[in-house]
């Protein structure tokens, strides 16, 4: 379907003889939150290197925006992985060098556009995420936890990608900070139409953006549907992993549309 834009086909991933990815089968649909919560070890990085073509399964199908990657070359991958936009869990920002420098970077990489026409769309992505034209000069030390997360999210959107892939994004954050995440996630979302995959541990993150809720717990897939569907008819599994949270999800507003 065309709105189905990451779609995972019961993908199995084995390392030696460990089994990391249990028969994952999944849709992100074009447009809304998809956010795929878990515990330490359930295989959420896994799950996520196969998502943006990183990593090729040992069985099952993996098809982006319609194309089937599993049998592709490395040329084709890249082609694919210019789909995702990524949003790493501290930035994953290069200190060495300024704001402009590692928003541009992109850019330098993949286009051909002159000095000032990247300078000119890096100020603009800045201003469109709140951020004023100092800090451009500024280096990534000087930056709050916020800003930093802003500048990575600026950095993810310079090739206007389809696809913004969170790492982990309210992880280490105080609750006023990791609050302000969700709202930038569900702006990107509403400002640029893209498709956004969350992965995360953070139960109350999790009830605020998604459309759709995806708990992985030892490689397999044990729930998945709205928030309230873990919340209330996912299972005994589903409702003991949120009771284990802590979080009352009854009192959590939502922040998707």
């Amino acid at each position: 379907m065309r709105d189905d834009l990451v779609v995972l086909k019961d993908v199995c991933k084995r390392f030696g003889s460990q089994q990391v990815l249990k028969g994952i089968s999944l849709v992100a649909r074009r447009g809304e939150t998809t956010v795929v919560i878990g515990g330490s070890g359930a295989g959420k990085t896994t799950l996520l290197r196969h998502i943006v073509a990183l990593e090729k399964p040992t069985s099952g199908a993996v098809f982006i925006d319609g194309e089937d990657i599993v049998p592709m070359g490395e040329r084709e991958l890249n082609r694919i992985r210019k789909k995702f936009g990524m949003v790493y869990q501290y930035a994953a920002l290069l200190d060495s060098i300024t704001v402009l420098e590692n928003v541009a970077f992109p850019l330098v990489e993949h286009t051909k556009l002159s000095r000032k026409e990247i300078d000119t769309r890096v100020h603009e992505k800045l201003r469109i995420l709140g951020l004023d034209a100092n800090v451009a000069k500024k280096f990534p030390s000087e930056l709050s936890g916020g800003m930093r997360k802003r500048v990575g999210l600026a950095r993810a959107l310079m090739l206007e990608p389809p696809i913004l892939v969170y790492d982990e994004p309210t992880s280490g954050l105080d609750p006023l900070t990791s609050r302000m995440v969700d709202d930038l996630i569900e702006e990107m979302r509403q400002r640029f139409g893209v498709t956004s995959v969350v992965i995360s541990h953070d139960i109350a993150s999790c009830f605020r953006i998604a459309h759709q809720a995806i708990l992985l717990i030892r490689g397999e897939i044990v729930a998945q549907g709205t928030p309230d569907d873990l919340a209330h008819g996912a299972g005994e599994v589903a409702s003991e992993f949120i009771r284990q949270s802590g979080v009352d999800v009854a009192r959590l507003g939502r922040v998707a549309s």
